[in-house]
């Protein structure tokens, strides 16, 4: 029955896929979101898709995978973000996965289950009809050959998907105007990476593979974009700097100290490498030489709010909040009150223990989640200003926001009773009080009975 548990564990690790923010970990930083959008966003129109449909959430996860799980949402892991040299190759992989979206495969993989389903429900039924007439070993032999289809029947299906979104992805390249040369060079990583694992290479082995073999990938993808008008388009030279920049900012925020510092040596005093080293001496608690590290970043350029938003939380979080505020501020103006660095120059207010910063990190917090509902720590630090002004009912149902998304239902159904029991009845903080509290209950009733 070997096969039979390979169908299941197959089909039990694409429905764990589908559930990204409960088995991962999402990565959310205000330049890197805004780089991969903006990178998304012409292959998105090329698709079809209304400005801004495409959502492109960063995982932390060290190996080179990006997938959809329903809805306009492309995952990307940090390692592929690492395993790419350009913003082309990355722009390639976006396209396939838009691919994916617009042939509504993740909807339409109810259909490769089913029919794998159906052929394994039938073989066990003629395998118990054979061994109830005393064959014995050809019901064996019935029940594994079809577990064998069923496995065979959901890679068919699943290959099949995977063409169709490399056809697709390299026709929104094109629409687009950008090269399939990134394309092309990322395939050739993933083939690189098969030959060092030793995934054999066969038309045999083909046919055990959710996913097309690279180098037939490659091939045909080739004769494509070779002919294709956008093959000699040249890259856009700002985003690549800008990736770049991002790359070797995730580096530095996700290696250890000492292997950032080997990548990224004090002989280099380009903008990545300094980004990268800010962060690893940062992490190493060498507060001064990641200081020194963001002051060369301003001097370079003094206007830029990424510069600025990371000499603020490098001082916030060495402990001196006061001295953090002139950066984190100006970088929430720069970027025009940007949630993410908003909420960072919130928590540096608050940290202060000044009440007269309060009003203003009410303000700045309050303007965060109004643009960005789904940030925990905004809604967290909101609810301690909120306590701190002595306004508990909405410090409470400012808790239930965040405990909600951190899929603490219990508490957030507590903290969501106990804010609609202290506002104004009616009023709008009061039905979201009750939206978070319905919510939270049908999470609860929806979780397995502890005994």
């Amino acid at each position: 029955m070997r096969l039979l548990t390979r169908l299941i564990a197959l089909l039990a690790a694409v429905s764990l896929m589908a559930q990204p923010a409960t088995a991962q970990s999402v990565l959310r930083d205000a330049e890197t979101e805004a780089l991969l959008q903006e990178m998304a966003e012409p292959l998105a129109q090329a698709a079809g898709l209304a400005p801004g449909n495409i959502q492109i959430v960063l995982i932390n996860d060290p190996s080179i995978n990006a997938f959809v799980a329903g809805g306009q949402v492309v995952y990307i892991h940090s390692g592929l973000i690492d395993a790419a040299d350009t913003a082309n190759e990355v722009q390639g992989v976006i396209a396939h996965e838009i691919g994916h979206i617009t042939g509504g495969h993740v909807i339409r993989s109810g259909e490769g289950f089913g029919k794998a389903a159906n052929i394994s429900i039938l073989s066990m039924v003629l395998g118990v009809a054979a061994a109830l007439a005393g064959a014995g070993e050809a019901a064996m032999g019935v029940i594994a050959a079809g577990q064998q289809a069923a496995v065979g029947s959901y890679l068919s299906f699943s290959r099949v998907q995977e063409s169709s979104a490399d056809a697709a992805g390299a026709e929104y390249l094109s629409k687009a105007g950008i090269s399939g040369r990134g394309s092309l060079e990322f395939f050739k990583k993933l083939q690189n990476q098969e030959f060092r694992y030793g995934y054999s290479q066969s038309d045999e082995a083909a046919f055990s593979r959710t996913h097309p073999l690279s180098g037939d990938r490659i091939a045909r993808l080739r004769e494509t974009y070779i002919v294709d008008p956008a093959w000699e388009a040249p890259a856009d030279a700002t985003i690549q700097q800008r990736f770049e920049r991002v790359k070797a900012k995730l580096f530095g925020y996700l290696t250890e100290p000492k292997r950032t510092l080997q990548q990224y040596p004090a002989s280099r005093t380009d903008v990545p490498a300094r980004y990268a080293r800010a962060y690893a001496y940062h992490k190493n608690a060498q507060i001064e030489q990641a200081l020194e590290e963001t002051s060369q970043l301003l001097a370079a350029d003094p206007q830029d709010p990424y510069f600025l938003e990371l000499q603020g939380q490098v001082l916030l979080e060495s402990g001196r909040p006061g001295e953090a505020l002139e950066p984190l501020r100006k970088a929430t103006e720069l970027t025009g009150n940007q949630p993410l660095i908003a909420s960072i120059f919130g928590h540096a207010l608050i940290a202060t223990e000044d009440p007269r910063n309060f009003p203003e990190a009410e303000k700045v917090l309050r303007l965060a989640v109004a643009r960005d509902r789904y940030n925990p720590f905004a809604w967290y630090q909101l609810g301690v200003v909120y306590a701190a002004e002595g306004d508990m009912p909405r410090a409470r149902l400012a808790s239930a926001e965040q405990q909600v998304m951190s899929r603490k239902y219990e508490e957030a159904l507590r903290s969501a009773q106990a804010a609609e029991a202290g506002l104004p009845t009616g009023s709008p903080d009061w039905i979201r009080a009750q939206d978070i509290g319905m919510q939270a209950r049908a999470e609860l009733e929806r979780q397995p009975k502890r005994r």
